[in-house]
């Protein structure tokens, strides 16, 4: 199941979903606002996409993982809009007959979502502050912050 949503996530309904008799594993991975970024207070994130491709790109992905390991289930949940502190953005749910598959497929689901999703991450600073960030890059190289936005 491939889902963005303006909502919070529901990883105990995730869990249900990935909880089937041939799955001896299931592995949950919730990506959650945490308070503090390299020393600096974080009070939100806000995400944007281009819903279509982003869709696709999961969908890919899902399909990708489902040829790599042998997965019972997959699901990726990922949160759009403002996301305060301790709420999870994103949910990726595999369930395997074993575990080792399991989180294989799980963090290799999370590793190309950052790469490949056309999905936007904002971080809100408790100073007021607000930068864009790449997931692969640090603040300190590779973010934007809102007073460099022309």
């Amino acid at each position: 199941m491939i889902q963005l949503t303006d909502n919070p996530i529901d990883a105990t309904a995730l869990l249900q979903s990935a909880q089937q008799p041939e799955a001896g594993a299931v592995v949950l991975f919730l990506g959650i606002t945490r308070q503090f970024t390299k020393g600096r207070e974080t009070t939100s994130l806000s995400y944007e996409a281009y819903r279509e491709m982003a869709v696709k790109e999961l969908e890919r992905l899902e399909q990708e993982a489902r040829d790599r390991w042998p997965l019972v289930d997959c699901s990726i949940v990922h949160r759009l809009g403002e996301v305060p502190l301790a709420e999870a953005s994103v949910a990726i749910a595999v369930s395997s007959p074993h575990r080792g598959d399991a989180f294989e497929a799980g963090r290799w689901l999370i590793d190309m979502l950052k790469e490949s999703v056309p999905i936007w991450k904002q971080e809100h600073w408790a100073d007021g502050g607000a930068e864009w960030v790449h997931p692969n890059r640090t603040t300190d190289r590779g973010a934007i912050t809102t007073n460099q936005i022309v």
